[in-house]
């Protein structure tokens, strides 16, 4: 069992930056897929942003340019730096380690951007 603790969420204002953690202990993470979800209200749980056991990635259409997703193996953390915040990226941020057949999630954090 892999347990995902995520951190970093809060209130910011349109045009703002937050930085989201995730921490996985364990010494095999360097191996495992990561990746950023999201659910607004009413709305079904999206891919935000994905890293590769290899560092390669790949963003939601909505939010190319303006998020950035890394990893730290080293520190058993992967981050997602938000830049340029806007209201609709307002929703719970979930973080997400693969290890096919293996799949793990956090608890979550909120993200809401407001005004």
């Amino acid at each position: 069992q892999v347990q995902l603790v995520e951190s970093g969420g809060g209130l910011v204002q349109p045009g703002g930056s937050l930085r989201l953690l995730c921490a996985a202990p364990g010494n095999i993470f360097s191996l495992y897929a990561m990746g950023w979800y999201r659910q607004a209200p009413g709305k079904q749980c999206e891919l935000v942003a994905a890293i590769t056991s290899g560092g390669s990635t790949n963003y939601a259409d909505s939010v190319k340019g303006r998020f950035t997703i890394s990893r730290d193996n080293a520190k058993n953390t992967v981050y997602l730096q938000m830049n340029s915040l806007k209201p609709e990226d307002t929703a719970v941020y979930y973080c997400n380690a693969k290890l096919t057949p293996l799949t793990y999630w956090g608890q979550g954090t909120q993200v809401t951007v407001s005004s």
